[in-house]
C-alpha cells in the first residue's frame, strides 16, 4: 500500500552575493543574503513497497547516465533510514532551469523534507541540512526554510532580521547560464574576510536596494549583455533597484507592491517576450 504527499519547492533570490575566496577543493567561499519567494515547483512523492527511485519531470532532459538531484536526495534519506522503498517523484517545473533561482536545489530539499515526514524519521533540520550539503551548496538553505545570511560555501546559515515588505519581479530573458562556467571565469581579486562585511539588514525598501550586490554580475554581464538590458528596463519601469540573482540569467526588480511588479511584468513580456514572474517573499 503506497502513501503520497505533495510539496512546494520555492525559488530563491540572492539579495547580495560576495565571493571571498576559493578553497583547495575548488568550492568558492561566499557571503550571501538569501530570500525564498513564492514561485514554486510542485513535487509529488509516492512511497510504496519494493525498491527503485523514479523521477519524472516534463520538459527536463537529463544527460545519459546523469541522475536527477531529487533522486539523489531520495537515495540519501533511504540510506540514512536504512530502509528500502520504491519512491516515485513527479516534478512540475515552474521555476526556470539554470536561472540563478536554485530550482534544482529546492526540489532536492523538498524531497529530503518530504521523505523525512513520510517515513516518520524526525531527522531534524540540522541533519537534513548536512545531507543536503552532499547534494549541493544551496540545498541546506532550502531545508533551513527562512531568509538567511549564508557563509562558508553557502552552508553556514543564520536567520536574517525581519525584511521590509517589498515584492519582486523576476525576469528571465530566455537563455540558461552555467553556474560552473561563471565561477570558473571569475577572476578573484578579493581578500576580504567575512568578518569585515557588514551583515545584511534592511528596515526599509531603500535600505534593501542600497545593499543589493552580486560579485558574479561582472562575469555574466560581460558574456550576456542582455542581462544588463533587463536591469535597465526594470529600473525604467519603476523598480526601486534591480540585480541579477545567483549566476544568472534571472534578474529581479524590487517593487513597493505586488500590483506594480505585476504591471511591469506584463509590459516587459509584451515588449521583449521575456518570461516574468511577480513574486512575494516567503517569511
Amino acid at each position: 500500500m503506497g502513501v503520497m504527499g505533495v510539496y512546494s519547492a520555492p525559488a530563491k533570490i540572492n539579495l547580495c552575493l560576495h565571493v571571498l575566496g576559493k578553497r583547495a577543493d575548488g568550492y568558492h567561499l561566499l557571503a550571501m543574503a538569501m530570500q525564498r519567494v513564492d514561485l514554486c515547483d510542485r513535487i509529488r512523492v509516492r512511497l510504496a513497497d519494493g525498491c527503485g527511485i523514479r523521477v519524472t519531470c516534463d520538459g527536463l532532459e537529463l544527460a545519459a547516465g546523469e541522475e536527477n538531484i531529487a533522486a539523489r536526495a531520495a537515495r540519501l534519506v533511504l540510506a540514512e533510514a536504512g530502509q528500502e522503498r520504491a519512491v516515485d517523484i513527479s516534478i512540475q517545473k515552474n521555476i526556470p532551469v539554470a536561472a540563478g533561482l536554485g530550482g534544482g536545489s529546492s526540489d532536492a530539499a523538498a524531497v529530503l523534507l518530504a521523505l523525512d515526514e513520510m517515513l516518520d524519521l524526525h531527522l531534524g533540520t540540522e541533519r537534513l541540512m548536512e545531507l543536503g550539503l552532499r547534494l549541493g551548496a544551496d540545498v541546506p538553505f532550502f531545508v533551513f526554510g527562512r531568509p538567511a545570511w549564508a557563509t562558508g560555501i553557502g552552508e553556514q546559515l543564520e536567520p536574517l532580521p525581519p525584511m521590509p515588505a517589498v515584492c519582486y519581479l523576476l525576469v528571465h530573458p530566455g537563455f540558461a547560464v552555467s553556474t560552473a562556467w561563471v565561477y570558473q571565469s571569475l577572476r578573484l581579486t578579493i581578500s576580504d574576510e567575512v568578518a569585515n562585511l557588514p551583515r545584511f539588514s534592511a528596515v526599509s525598501a531603500a535600505d534593501l536596494v542600497s545593499r543589493l550586490h552580486n560579485d558574479l554580475e561582472r562575469v555574466t554581464l560581460a558574456a550576456y549583455p542582455q542581462i544588463d538590458q533587463v536591469k535597465q528596463e526594470l529600473l525604467a519601469d519603476g523598480a526601486l533597484g534591480a540585480l541579477m540573482s545567483g549566476s544568472g540569467a534571472t534578474v529581479f526588480g524590487v517593487f513597493d507592491s505586488f500590483e506594480q511588479a505585476s504591471l511591469a511584468g506584463t509590459r516587459l513580456t509584451e515588449r521583449f517576450g521575456w518570461k516574468t514572474f511577480p513574486v512575494r517573499p516567503l517569511p
